[in-house]
């Protein structure tokens, strides 16, 4: 085997190694789209406590990609996945035995610590193993594969919750996430050693003290802010509606049973993993594409979702919500764009926290809409179908502002870059001319 190819090799090996983590990740953090309802019953506790099970587990997980990103260019992506896998496997395990609400949030809290680190490493590692070109072909399989753990947390995962119970199925959960960690440990390759001098407090007090200066140098870009945006606007009702109040709305708005309801999220999870990479091919091969359709997908959503909720004040068609869905689901795949413009606008040394940057947007929208759903339900004290469309319009005004931002700083950053072009200045991509560009 040639040098080349047994480098690819290790890459690729590497790379399903830390993709297993991930996708443990993502089925642990989408697990209360189908528990939700049993969560309320199991603790006692109200339509706005079941929100702050997802404020704190994505309020964590928000509030660390940025030092994520500062820890996976300083230590590497091997040894934060060993750490996010152990974390969230004791989680698991806690929550499975939780029997209190305050037991319960200090599990769902580390899960929210161990997810943060794995997404922002995995790309890390796939940045530094794979040619440019292929790189959004391989963030977007990563977040495809991924869902093969969001589609264990829908049919799957109810037969497991009705067959054997809460603790035996979160215990299991907590088991698979150890030895995931236990695979990245053993066959994750080893990144190179850091010079002995590079390894004392001192240099670690300077990275710390360098956090601002990292994050500032990303956040300066207008291509990174694009990117903030678009994952903003596209994972915010993506999100809020897969690990949380998809189900609720389902049963208790539009009158599913919980089967049913499971059904619609596993045929929403299967679309993400069938339109996930042909999206990531189509921005790797016409990066000129990539952000008209997000704004295209981002549109469509937030008009879909406005009038569907102000035309059927009666359960609608079993049709026109799987449709609605599909639209919505979309908003997954698309939003690994935003870690494409990261790479492309960052160089390599702050690429990690500029993922990182750009990784916060998502999980910030989600919770906003999330905790808007269910403010707004108590606010009504019913979980009727009426109540139900109300909380889903101010949860949809959550992506129609990202949306909004979106083409703000697309339009911005477009302007600075063709304005270098003319100078003769180096930029970090090219782009045409077009007819909407501000002069």
């Amino acid at each position: 085997m040639t040098t080349a190819r047994r480098r690819r090799a290790i890459a690729l090996r590497g790379w399903a190694v830390a993709v297993a983590v991930y996708l443990a990740a993502v089925f642990h953090r989408t697990s209360l789209g189908v528990a939700g309802l049993q969560a309320a019953d199991r603790f006692s506790i109200s339509a706005s406590q079941l929100s702050v099970f997802v404020l704190l587990q994505l309020g964590i997980y928000a509030g660390m990609q940025i030092p994520t990103g500062i820890l996976v260019d300083r230590y590497g992506p091997r040894r934060l996945l060993v750490v996010a896998a152990c974390t969230m496997g004791v989680a698991q395990l806690l929550f499975a035995a939780a029997e209190s609400y305050p037991v319960a949030l200090l599990a769902r809290a580390l899960l929210g610590l161990g997810d943060a680190l794995t997404f922002v490493s995995v790309l890390r590692f796939a940045a530094g193993q794979f040619a440019p070109n292929r790189y959004p072909v391989v963030v977007s399989i990563t977040g495809t594969l991924g869902q093969i753990g969001n589609l264990v947390a829908t049919l799957p995962l109810t037969a497991l919750l009705h067959g054997v119970g809460w603790t035996p199925t979160f215990l299991g959960a907590g088991l698979l996430s150890l030895v995931s960690g236990a695979a990245v440990y053993l066959l994750l390759p080893r990144a190179p050693r850091m010079p002995r001098g590079s390894r004392q407090g001192t240099a670690l007090l300077a990275s710390l003290l360098s956090v601002g200066r990292r994050v500032n140098a990303a956040w300066s870009l207008a291509g990174t802010r694009v990117g903030f945006w678009l994952h903003f606007a596209s994972m915010s009702t993506s999100l809020a509606f897969g690990v949380l109040w998809g189900v609720p709305f389902m049963v208790e708005g539009q009158r599913l049973s919980r089967n049913a309801a499971g059904a619609v999220l596993l045929f929403s999870v299967l679309l993400a993993i069938v339109i996930g990479p042909p999206i990531g091919y189509l921005i790797g091969r016409r990066p000129a594409t990539r952000v008209p359709l997000a704004i295209g997908v981002n549109l469509l959503t937030v008009l879909g979702w406005y009038a569907v909720l102000a035309a059927f004040s009666h359960p609608m068609p079993y049709w026109l919500l799987l449709a609605l869905v599909l639209v919505t689901t979309a908003g997954g795949p698309i939003s690994s764009i935003g870690f494409a413009l990261a790479r492309d606008y960052n160089g390599p040394a702050i690429v990690g926290t500029a993922t990182g940057v750009v990784n916060v947007a998502g999980f910030v929208a989600a919770i906003v809409a999330c905790l808007s759903v269910g403010w707004t339900l108590d606010l009504r004290g019913s979980a009727s179908l009426g109540s139900y469309r109300l909380a889903f319009a101010v949860a949809v005004t959550v992506q129609a502002f990202g949306l909004a931002q979106t083409v703000r700083w697309w339009l911005l950053a477009r302007r600075r870059v063709l304005r270098a072009q003319q100078e003769g200045k180096p930029t970090p991509v090219h782009i045409v001319r077009r007819r909407w560009d501000l002069s």
